[in-house]
């Protein structure tokens, strides 16, 4: 006997054999006729109607880019949403051998992806949170958000997210399918077949939609996903036979069944608010790989891995970035570049000037210090220098001037100063050379001029 359809079968629908509803809303005709199917009793009730939620998401397309700045995505940068709905069978249940589908999928974002270059956000269902607790699901993704990973709230922020994402790993779930109705790139990371009905669309979609090669580089296959994406038509098609019209259809149903007239005036959704801003702030340790290009121009790419990075090419340069705030305070000692972000005037820490000499008396082994003082902006001091401001170079595109996190461009000048040996005069000349010429700093395929100047001109007090 073929298990009942989740939503559609009279033991959700009927009492005593009477439909429980007046009006049972659907979106799509292919659903009033598996209704008629699974639930002949029930089919007199339905109405057709749309999707409100669907409809909130299509109005609110025009402020994707909005909704990315609100969750930190700078410009070039890919945000991957990682989705799951609620059963063991889920991206955040166990996966075919048991393990944790989630835990393992984070361990390798750290590894296989450069954090100026992805965005990683979850976005979980309210029944995960309830059925574990609020602070069990921060405790189990602490260090993945420590890392960088927005952990988007489950009722007010998912649909925002979704518009911002670039790709989206999921699973059966219907966030996931609203994803692929958006034409968004999806890879299955759970594809539970036997959970669904076999006539429902989405059934379709997760026969179809690629998955989640467990063994295969990750990376690789996010890559390939964007790259080579074609949207499948079913989820645009069968998600609502009416976009756009739900408000219309349900104003209209809502009062004929309360026999008054409706007001007057357009029926319409609530507007998709814009999310409080959220930097994307890593205070893990951050392995960063640097290569010096030509003159002024260096390529750094920093890593949110537990592990130090491995296997880089033979000119290649390693050092370590920490936060100040991190956790892993024992890290600050071993640190090259220690880096913290703030308003330029917080009196907490007396100034940039203050805190940048701070930081280095108290770091003996490290090197430079970088306070990031806004989106495209930092103050930074070399060993033994005065405080220098890196700042988008003049003239520089809109998208350039917040295209890269200050910090980053603290790490390519602490590599362009250390390329060549601890040779002081070769830094001293390095030096004067960015500070007249500014500096060029590759991040994945997209290259940020910037300047480099004293923080106070000759002849003026600190300020900062």
């Amino acid at each position: 006997m073929p298990a009942p359809v989740f939503g559609l079968a009279p033991e959700w629908l009927l009492s005593r054999g009477a439909p429980v509803a007046d009006a049972l809303v659907l979106s799509h005709p292919e659903q009033h006729e598996r209704l008629r199917v699974a639930c002949p009793e029930a089919a007199p009730t339905a109405v057709l109607a749309g999707d409100p939620c669907f409809d909130r998401i299509l109005a609110a397309r025009p402020y994707r880019e909005r909704f990315r700045r609100a969750l930190g995505i700078r410009p070039g940068q890919q945000l991957v949403l990682l989705n799951s709905t609620w059963s063991s069978e889920s991206l955040f249940g166990d996966g075919p051998g048991g393990g944790d589908v989630v835990a393992a999928l984070l361990d390798r974002v750290a590894a296989e992806f450069p954090v100026d270059e992805y965005r990683f956000a979850a976005v979980l269902h309210p029944n995960i949170w309830y059925g574990h607790g609020p602070g069990q699901i921060r405790a189990w993704l602490d260090r993945a958000r420590r890392a960088g990973l927005a952990l988007i709230d489950p009722l007010k922020g998912w649909r925002q997210a979704l518009l911002a994402a670039d790709a989206v790993i999921g699973d059966h779930g219907s966030v996931t399918y609203y994803a692929a109705a958006l034409g968004t790139p999806v890879l299955l990371g759970a594809a539970p077949l036997d959970a669904l009905d076999p006539d429902a669309p989405i059934s379709a979609f997760i026969r179809e939609a690629p998955r989640l090669e467990p063994d295969a580089s990750l990376a690789a296959q996010i890559g390939g996903l964007i790259g080579r994406h074609r949207p499948l038509p079913g989820p645009a098609e069968f998600t609502t036979s009416v976009p756009g019209e739900s408000a219309v259809r349900l104003r209209r149903l809502f009062y004929s069944m309360l026999g008054a007239p409706e007001p007057d005036g357009p029926a319409s959704l609530k507007p998709l608010p814009l999310p409080e801003h959220e930097a994307g702030k890593a205070t893990v340790p951050l392995h960063v790989r640097s290569r010096v290009l030509g003159p002024g121009e260096v390529a750094v790419s920093r890593w949110a891995s537990a592990r130090p990075c491995t296997g880089s090419a033979h000119d290649e340069e390693l050092h370590v970035a920490v936060h100040e705030d991190t956790r892993e305070v024992d890290q600050l000692d071993l640190a090259d570049v220690i880096f913290r972000d703030g308003a330029p005037d917080d009196p907490r820490f007396g100034s940039t000037s203050i805190w940048t000499a701070e930081v280095l008396r108290r770091h003996p082994g490290c090197s430079l210090a970088a306070y990031v003082t806004g989106p495209s902006a930092c103050v930074v001091r070399v060993r033994g220098e005065e405080p220098l401001r890196m700042a988008a170079a003049p003239g520089a595109d809109a998208e350039d001037v917040s295209g890269v996190d200050p910090a980053a461009c603290a790490s390519a000048l602490y590599a362009w100063l250390t390329t060549g040996g601890p040779d002081a005069t070769a830094a001293d000349e390095r030096l004067a050379r960015v500070v007249t010429d500014g500096l060029s700093v590759r991040t994945g395929d997209r290259l940020h001029r910037v300047q480099v100047a004293p923080l106070t001109p000759p002849g003026r007090g600190l300020t900062e």
